[in-house]
């Protein structure tokens, strides 16, 4: 068994601590392909959930970046939830995406709140939310608050009396001042030590199995995700795992697991954040010794954990309890503040790898991917026309019309492709199959078929094997919902040294087929018309989140905003397009039509005109020009930020040549493309951000067209359109 690909499952505090340790020594990473698999972007740290709750923390201040951290380890990162492992056939199980194949796995789930059932009666346990998994609970409570505003007066109560149960109601005190709190507790709980703090808190303490008059907030212990115990591998009563103490599976010597997924069988320790932190460091070594074939080493973690439990009080004081097994020190102001400090410290240490000097990449290899990998437009079409390929006439269009059938149909074909974008391969070979099928109906074209060229990194066979199945698979689920198929293709082997992670050596070009049914024209770039209205598809600004994001910068809720966008295909919206045609039987009701794509917003709009004008002009007719609305234009959450912030794709320079667009001729004539500004200070940051943002080049960008006023009142009332602008004549 070779140590080719090493899958860490879950995002715990015991792989994050990890990926830090693998990020600040590279020397120490395991060789091969690293890949960590997780439902979110992020993961909370627990110590500091509590906290959350009460308002005392903003949820970036807990939340730990997963994809800046695998960025900085050199691992590559899945977004995905994982249904089950076949750990005989070495496959973990994904939801909506094929399965991935590993060689070792490590497992730090986390874990989830018991079932309602054993606390609740059924008609009760719809009220009931349990507090784990976390991201669902906290999405909850904000629901919550919605209702406290409408009416404070209906009690919520949080089933469990432990240590988590009790620090969560002091929380959800300081949330809700005034809303009525119960604490469903079993006999002999809570700790009379915690009981007068409850009370002075307002929060009635009730036995367990009162019905309940109001939602209840599940704290009732955790277990093991469900899919553990049904792999196979040996669980305890609570769905553990069950290791050795090399935290190595039993009988599964190629799986680890950590944390509260997992117990250690001859050193049985409850679930507790404590020892996920400590059994980090054991774990990274033995993974490390054994990818440098070395034996693992047995470790024994400490008999009893230090557990602190702290909040604000009513009062407003901060104070908080020591439990060391049987020992209580507390409540003192001074034990929160330590507690503070030491949780503080944790998240410190993941926010200082954004300035490690030793584990930035090398200013080579920050050059921005996907379509923002595009040639500069300005060497472009100097090449094109030394090569014979510029001549005048030959205006730039989406896709070619390559031959017509003998039912009348067209035929049209389009190119693309870049270096990959993500780690993830699956999601990589979907968005470059989104971005490549975009100039087809950018065409008024339905994909009909596709070819790929595939350039994998030079690795070991299993591993580009895997590789190719993720990228292929990625492709398919791009394809298959448009009835297109994959009919074909190349694979190549890259002689460059693959960079870290594997993955983001993989390069995909596709060429794309389309088919425009008799008696409908395939839509140009240049046929714009005076008085029609300019309406975009969807909002922009994914080249400068993505180069933000290579800085450590990016906010993660923004990139997982824009990768939400660009995983969407656009396919429906040109059959509805189509339909719309077909209602308005005798006219053509898209005039002109492109994608925006790596030159930006303004670039493709300056195409748009200068072949439409190109065209007005042999025909006699006057020139045209574009009146664009500042407010109007939709941009990514965060995009506008970043830009005011300094950041930008390395295409945008480029780009900015097209600024000349924005003004008049030396002759006094208009501009061709004239910003409406309207509350947008000229000169000012703002000003500055819509113009960057109008050259920021896109992946997966949105649709442009242009149509009559009537047309687009239709699709502004049934559709996801944006009115950025008119056309008017010169």
């Amino acid at each position: 068994m070779t140590a080719d690909h090493l899958v860490l499952a879950g995002g715990g505090h015991s792989h994050a601590l990890m990926l830090r340790r693998w990020a600040m020594r590279p020397q120490l990473r395991p060789a091969g392909l690293i890949t960590l698999i997780n439902r979110h972007s992020t993961t909370l740290y627990s110590g500091m959930v509590p906290g959350l709750i009460a308002g005392h923390y903003r949820h970036s201040e807990i939340a730990i970046d997963l994809r800046r951290l695998t960025d900085r380890a050199g691992v590559a990162l899945i977004i995905a939830e994982i249904t089950a492992v076949e750990a005989h056939h070495n496959r973990l199980l994904l939801a909506k995406r094929p399965p991935i194949h590993f060689q070792r796995i490590s497992f730090d789930v986390g874990a989830e709140t018991f079932n309602k059932g054993p606390y609740l009666e059924p008609s009760q346990a719809a009220l009931a939310m349990a507090i784990k998994p976390l991201e669902p609970a906290l999405a909850w409570l904000e629901q919550q608050d919605s209702q406290v505003l409408l009416n404070d007066s209906t009690p919520l109560t949080v089933i469990g009396a432990g240590l988590a149960g009790v620090e969560v109601a002091l929380a959800l005190r300081q949330r809700w001042p005034k809303r009525p709190l119960n604490l469903q507790a079993h006999h002999g709980q809570p700790r009379p030590a915690l009981k007068q703090a409850l009370s002075r808190a307002a929060i009635v303490v009730v036995p367990s199995g009162t019905p309940l008059s109001g939602p209840a907030l599940l704290c009732t212990g955790s277990q093991a995700p469900a899919w553990l115990a049904t792999s196979g591998f040996p669980v305890d009563s609570f769905g553990r795992v069950r290791t050795t103490k090399t935290l190595q599976v039993i009988n599964h010597p190629h799986c680890f697991a950590v944390g509260d997924c997992a117990v250690i069988d001859k050193a049985q320790r409850p679930a507790a954040g404590v020892w996920a932190v400590q059994a980090a460091k054991p774990l990274a070594q033995n993974l490390e010794r054994l990818s440098r074939r070395q034996p693992t080493r047995p470790w024994q973690p400490q008999q009893l954990a230090l557990q602190i439990l702290g909040g604000q009080l009513s009062s407003g004081r901060f104070t908080a309890w020591a439990f060391w097994g049987n020992l209580i020190i507390g409540p003192h102001p001074w034990l929160w503040y330590w507690k503070e400090a030491i949780d503080r410290r944790f998240m410190g240490s993941f926010n200082e790898l954004q300035s490690m000097s030793g584990v930035l990449k090398r200013q080579e290899s920050m050059a921005c991917r996907g379509c923002a990998a595009k040639l500069a437009e300005k060497p472009l079409n100097n090449a094109l026309k030394q090569a014979g390929l510029g001549a005048l006439g030959q205006q730039p269009e989406d896709a070619a019309l390559i031959a017509s059938t003998s039912s009348g149909d067209s035929l049209l074909q389009s190119v693309d492709g870049f270096p990959a974008l993500i780690s993830d391969p699956w999601l990589n070979g979907r968005l470059t199959t989104l971005h490549a099928c975009s100039d087809l109906w950018a065409s008024g074209a339905h994909v009909i078929s596709a070819q790929a060229v595939i350039t994998l990194p030079k690795v070991s066979s299993e591993l580009q094997q895997e590789l190719l199945v993720q990228t292929l698979k990625g492709i398919q689920s791009t394809l298959e919902p448009q009835g297109a198929k994959l009919i074909g293709g190349h694979t190549l082997e890259a002689r460059s040294i693959p960079p870290q992670p594997i993955n983001l050596g993989i390069q995909l070009t596709l060429s794309v087929n389309g088919k425009v049914a008799s008696g409908r024209v395939p839509w140009s770039k240049g046929k714009l018309q005076s008085g029609d209205v300019l309406l975009l598809s969807r909002p922009i600004g994914s080249g400068v989140i993505f180069a933000a994001a290579m800085a450590g910068e990016a906010h993660p809720e923004d990139l997982d905003a824009a990768l939400a966008q660009m995983t969407i295909s656009q396919h429906n919206l040109l059959t509805a397009l189509r339909s719309l045609e077909e209602r308005h039987k005798g006219m053509q009701a898209i005039h002109a039509c492109t994608d925006i794509t790596g030159f930006g917003l303004l670039g493709h709009l300056g195409e748009m005109l200068s072949a439409s004008n190109h065209q007005r002009h042999r025909a006699g007719l006057q020139p045209l020009r574009l009146l664009l609305e500042a407010a109007a234009i939709p941009s990514l959450q965060g995009a506008l930020l970043l830009l005011k912030a300094g950041y930008s794709s390395t295409l945008a320079p480029a780009n900015r040549r097209n600024w000349h667009l924005l003004n008049p001729s030396i002759n006094g004539e208009p501009a061709p493309i004239e910003i409406a500004l309207n509350d947008v200070t000229p000169g000012s940051e703002h000003h500055q951000a819509l113009l960057e943002l109008m050259v920021d080049p896109q992946t997966c960008g949105p649709l442009l067209l242009a149509c009559s006023t009537k047309i687009a009142s239709e699709l502004l009332r049934d559709g996801p359109w944006q009115r950025i602008g008119q056309v008017q004549s010169m």
